[in-house]
């Protein structure tokens, strides 16, 4: 299964594009579409630039493939596509490791997919804090999990 149009624009929608570096919500430096530099604790000199719009799609379709990929790893019961986009969608903010250990996936992979629609709106916080654009993204996800 791969991505949608809707799942990436979702993504798009919620991540921005940027063409220099900048800390995010969770002050990890990021470029692009969300894609993190490294460790996201530094910025590497050669990474201080304005990058051009290949560079960012180059960027984003190798991070989508990586977080597809997981997806089809951590989820062992079928997926409607609405269903893998916000997952993809979730994991790309939060991140693989995020998804394997959360009770969404184990609620997925038990078959109680209405109940792990809710765990989706759980994950609002960054840096300890609330943050209104990630409860935004989460009820879109939600929203777009249910189909």
């Amino acid at each position: 299964m791969k991505l949608s149009a809707e799942g990436l624009k979702l993504i798009k929608h919620f991540e921005g594009v940027r063409y220099r570096p900048y800390r995010c919500s969770a002050g990890l430096w990021t470029v692009g579409v969300g894609h993190l530099i490294g460790d996201g604790k530094s910025l590497p000199k050669a990474w201080n630039r304005v990058f051009t719009e290949q560079e960012i799609n180059a960027f984003f379709i190798r991070d989508i493939f990586r977080f597809e990929r997981g997806v089809r790893m951590y989820i062992k019961v079928p997926l409607r596509q609405s269903e893998f986009d916000a997952l993809c969608s979730f994991s790309f903010n939060l991140g693989l490791g995020t998804l394997q250990r959360s009770t969404l996936r184990q609620k997925i992979n038990r078959g109680d997919k209405k109940d792990a629609a809710k765990e989706i709106l759980r994950y609002c916080r960054a840096g300890g804090k609330i943050i209104k654009g990630l409860q935004r993204r989460r009820e879109a996800e939600y929203q777009m999990f249910l189909g």
